[in-house]
């Protein structure tokens, strides 16, 4: 037991009792898991909330990331059950689009829409982006053909991606101070320069 706290075999109990939070130092050098322990109500505002609110914030976050999309999109991203999600956008003022297929998909009012010819410019994505996950398919950002290459069991992370017109077109890395480059296919003489301006840029962020 350290110094002013409970015996280990106390402190389940408690916490099953009352609501507390991890405060911050986290650990220390010494000793990582060293974590401080406090009451919730000194550390966090009463909730002041409701359930409601809750789901609709998430539906407009959602949106404002990855927006036009489909209920389901929304309810898979979250993890919410879409059947509890309707009730939530019959209150809500959104957009309703529809898919190649016919499919409704919602938006915020007045999120910023393209035209359908404007180009997508080249842009590097780090590990772990949301877009390249398994609920954003229907984006088509990252080609089914090359999913076993970002995502596998040596790196169920992802690896970095770069984007043309879009698309993941490769992996990249910083190494000895510069962006490399692996291209899943040769890429287009078209945008040659754009990849490298670009991967030039990003080097210069890891300066």
């Amino acid at each position: 037991m350290a110094s002013g706290g409970l015996p280990s075999f106390a402190f389940g109990g408690v916490a099953q009792w009352l609501d507390m939070v991890r405060v911050p130092p986290s650990g220390t050098w010494d000793q990582r898991r060293a974590d401080t322990y406090g009451l919730a109500e000194s550390w966090i505002r009463p909730i002041a909330y409701t359930e409601l609110a809750g789901l609709e914030h998430v539906i407009r976050r959602y949106l404002g990331a990855f927006g036009p999309a489909s209920i389901r999109e929304i309810a898979d991203w979250a993890g919410i059950p879409y059947t509890k999600l309707l009730p939530v956008l019959a209150g809500m003022s959104l957009r309703h689009f529809r898919d190649e297929k016919g499919k409704d998909l919602i938006d915020l009012p007045r999120a910023p829409l393209p035209d359908a010819n404007t180009p997508a410019p080249v842009r590097f994505l780090p590990t772990w982006d949301a877009t390249l996950l398994v609920h954003a398919r229907r984006t088509q950002i990252l080609p089914e053909r090359y999913r076993p290459l970002v995502f596998n069991t040596k790196t169920p992370h992802s690896v970095p991606t770069f984007l043309i017109d879009g698309a993941v077109a490769g992996a990249w890395r910083v190494e000895g101070g510069r962006v490399e480059l692996e291209p899943f296919e040769p890429i287009p003489k078209s945008v040659r320069r754009e990849v490298h301006e670009e991967a030039q840029r990003l080097a210069a962020f890891f300066r």
